[in-house]
C-alpha cells in the first residue's frame, strides 16, 4: 500500500489582520507572507487538489512572530488535517510554561527561527543554557525541534544533538547546503556529516530540489547519496508553501520529480513516513 503524503512544512496566513495582528520577528514582515495569503480554508483545499493528507502547518514567524494563534486555530478546527509547529522565545524565564500552554492548543512540534526573509541569520543564542530546559522537555515529550540555519551552525546543531540526544532536530531545508559543485558533493560535507547524528533528520523542500538542479547537481546523484548518508526515514518533505513558487499540487509533483531515482519504499518514507515518525498525530 503506497504510504499517505505529509507536508511538515506550509504556512498559512489569515486575511484578518485584526484578530491576527502581524508581529514579525525582527520588524519586518516577509514579503511572500504579504503578496501570499493562504488561508486555513485555502490549504485545505490546495491538499485536496494535491493528494496531501495531512500536515504540520509552520508557524510563519516572519509574519506573526511568537503568536501561534493561527496555526492552533487550524488544530482546532481541522485535527484530522493538521497538527502545528510552533515557534517561542526559548531564552524567556517562563519558556516550559509557554510551550506547554501552546501543546495544549494543538502544538506537536517548536521551531527554532534563528533567520531568514528580512532576519539575519543569528545562530550564537542556540546553544544559550536559557534555552536548555525547554531542549529537555522537548525530548521527554516527543516534539521534534526544527532549527532554520545554515551550515555554520552545524557544530552548534551538533553539541544539542549531543547534549539532547531524546530530542529530535529537524534540520529545514537541508540548511540551503551548497551542492552545486555536484557528486562527490565535497561543499555539503558538513551536512552528510550530521547522520552522524541519530537524532539529527533533514527536511527537503523546494529549496532543495533548486540546488539540485543548479550547477553540477542532480536529483538523480544527490537524493540516493543522501538517503544513503541519513536513510530515508530521517528525511521529510515539506513544501514551504505559499513561500516557494507555484501551487500546492506543482510542488509535490516536483517532488515526486525530483525523488524518482530512489525506490518507491524510500520515497514513499520521505514523502509521508518520516513524517508520521517526527508528528505522530498525522498518522
Amino acid at each position: 500500500m503506497t504510504q499517505r503524503i505529509h507536508d511538515i512544512h506550509p504556512h498559512v496566513i489569515s486575511d484578518d489582520e485584526v484578530a491576527y495582528p502581524r508581529a514579525p520577528l525582527g520588524g519586518n514582515q516577509s514579503d511572500w507572507s504579504k503578496e501570499h495569503h493562504v488561508t486555513i480554508e485555502d490549504m485545505i483545499a490546495a491538499m485536496d487538489e494535491a493528494g496531501v493528507a495531512s500536515s504540520a502547518l509552520v508557524q510563519a514567524a516572519s509574519c506573526y512572530g511568537y503568536d501561534n494563534s493561527y496555526v492552533a486555530e487550524a488544530v482546532s478546527r481541522y485535527p484530522d488535517r493538521f497538527t502545528a509547529v510552533g515557534t517561542i522565545d526559548v531564552l524567556s524565564a517562563n519558556a516550559v510554561n509557554v510551550m506547554q500552554g501552546w501543546i495544549g492548543k494543538g502544538i506537536t512540534g517548536l521551531r527554532l527561527y534563528t533567520g531568514g526573509s528580512k532576519l539575519t541569520f543569528d545562530f550564537s543564542w542556540l546553544n544559550d543554557p536559557r534555552s536548555f530546559p525547554v531542549w529537555e522537555k522537548a525530548g521527554e515529550l516527543g516534539l521534534p525541534i526544527c532549527v532554520q540555519c545554515r551550515m555554520p551552525a552545524f557544530p552548534t546543531v551538533v553539541e544539542m544533538a549531543r547534549r539532547f540526544p531524546q530530542t529530535r532536530i529537524v534540520i529545514d531545508h537541508l540548511a540551503r547546503a551548497d551542492i552545486t559543485d555536484g557528486p562527490p558533493y565535497a561543499n555539503a560535507r558538513p551536512l552528510f556529516d550530521l547522520a552522524e547524528q541519530a537524532n539529527i533528520y533533514l527536511k527537503v523542500t523546494p529549496r532543495t530540489f533548486d540546488l539540485a538542479a543548479s550547477g553540477a547537481a542532480s536529483p538523480e546523484t544527490f537524493f540516493p547519496m543522501l538517503v544513503e548518508a541519513f536513510g530515508a526515514d530521517r528525511c521529510a518533505f515539506g513544501s514551504n508553501y505559499p513561500a516557494s513558487e507555484g501551487s500546492l499540487a506543482e510542488i509535490v509533483a516536483r517532488a515526486r520529480q525530483n525523488l524518482a531515482s530512489l525506490t518507491a519504499a524510500d520515497r514513499d518514507m520521505i514523502l509521508g513516513g518520516t513524517a508520521e515518525i517526527l508528528y505522530p498525530r498525522l498518522a
